[in-house]
């Protein structure tokens, strides 16, 4: 699926998925954003917008499989993203109303 100029622009804007829980537990995962030391480091140099896309919706499918609930996470996310003053990436994808 191809993405129009403003979502190519949310997403190459997107914050890290850190959500600054920053406890690792799970085989070395952040319980907060399920992400490894490496993965929070490697991230702002994860390439374009396709890139950071296809790794935070891998994410969630991990926090999905992990029986967590991932809206948790992205609700967390999206006030990163206003905090930061930049598009939330993951409202273009259709993840929810936001409450």
């Amino acid at each position: 699926m191809e993405m129009s100029l403003e979502e190519r622009a949310a997403w190459a804007s997107a914050p890290s998925p850190c959500v600054d829980v920053c406890k690792y537990k799970r085989q070395g995962r952040c319980i907060g954003c399920s992400m490894t030391k490496e993965e929070k480091q490697a991230f702002p140099n994860s390439g374009g917008p396709e890139a950071k896309r296809a790794f935070i919706e891998g994410l969630m499918t991990r926090l999905a499989e992990a029986t967590r609930n991932p809206a948790f996470w992205a609700m967390s996310y999206r006030r990163k993203c206003e905090k930061d003053g930049v598009p939330c990436p993951i409202d273009f994808e259709g993840e929810g109303e936001r409450g």
